[in-house]
């Protein structure tokens, strides 16, 4: 069928523009996700959305279109904890791995899932590799006290080719955002998603209100879901449409900086080996917020039970 239609009434302006419905949405991204639209109709719904920005309800709509096609990994009864990973290192070191491996040493079963979007930053992958854990194509599950890190592209190649757009154009698109919104589990799962502008701040919250997610929000280090070794950020929890903060953002000026390595893959590797081994201490921003994922998987619980 085509997404021209849908193309010619979000495309027009930001003024002019129109918003689509829920299931619009889940139609227009189901053909994006489906391989079944073409790169130039893919490069103008993109541009498109950049200008007019996503509303809740598509970004709702997209999410269903995509929930449906995941190649999902099995849950447990307690949620496992989800850590988007894509936006990378760019200024500071990349921690989401050393979060990951924290957590799972406390029992948890974590899901790493990411891509690079820009050739310049140092990736997940690229750390967990250094640490000698290796991606993988296909998880039958995650034991509790494990940690997987999944590419984007294995659990759905659409989606990946969504976010390589970036490559071309040099622009994100709703897919950044999807990415860390989505539940790539079959079952329960906290999803811990993170921005770095205040816009996408209202927008995921939002969105996360509206779908009824179980999920963490803070302002991470540099897009990653992981708390500034530095600040402590606010975090804010979603259960069933209701919206609670866990941690307030640290006020004023720093007056203490933890001892961080140099960003590269290498560097990064050894220093988390450091932190879980003992030798250096978790930043505490980072254990802040540890504990308030694991407080969030031990009392899953519906906020109105």
């Amino acid at each position: 069928m085509g997404i021209s239609h849908y193309i010619k009434e979000i495309g027009r302006g930001k003024e002019g523009a129109r918003s689509l419905t829920r299931a619009q949405a889940a139609d227009l991204m189901g053909q994006v996700l489906d391989g079944a639209v073409s790169d130039l109709e893919l490069g103008g719904f993109c541009l498109a959305m950049r200008i007019k920005g996503e509303t809740p309800e598509e970004m709702a709509g997209f999410l269903d279109a995509t929930h449906a096609r995941l190649q999902r990994v099995p849950g447990h009864e307690r949620p496992v904890v989800v850590l988007p990973s894509y936006n990378g290192a760019r200024k500071l070191p990349l921690l989401t791995p050393l979060l990951a491996l924290w957590l799972a040493r406390q029992g948890a079963a974590v899901l790493v899932h990411g891509t690079a979007t820009e050739d310049k930053r140092v990736t997940a992958e690229a750390v967990f590799g250094a640490l000698g854990i290796a991606p993988a194509a296909r998880v039958a599950g995650i034991a509790p006290g494990a940690c997987a890190y999944v590419p984007t592209a294995a659990l759905l190649p659409g989606l990946k080719r969504l976010l390589d757009v970036r490559r071309a154009v040099g622009l994100r698109n709703p897919g950044h955002s999807l990415v860390k919104l989505m539940n790539p589990v079959a079952g329960p799962a906290l999803v811990v998603g993170s921005y770095t502008h205040p816009e996408y701040a209202l927008s995921m919250a939002e969105t996360f209100a509206l779908t009824g997610a179980h999920a963490l929000l803070l302002r991470g280090t540099e897009g990653e879901p992981v708390a500034d070794p530095r600040r402590q950020p606010r975090i804010e929890a979603f259960r069933d449409g209701v919206r609670i903060e866990r941690i307030a953002a640290q006020d004023g000026p720093l007056t203490q900086l933890p001892e961080l390595p140099a960003i590269d893959a290498a560097n990064t590797a050894a220093y988390i080996r450091a932190v879980l081994d003992g030798t250096l201490p978790l930043p505490t921003p980072i254990a802040r917020q540890g504990a308030c994922i694991l407080a969030e998987i031990q009392h899953h619980e519906p906020v109105n039970a």
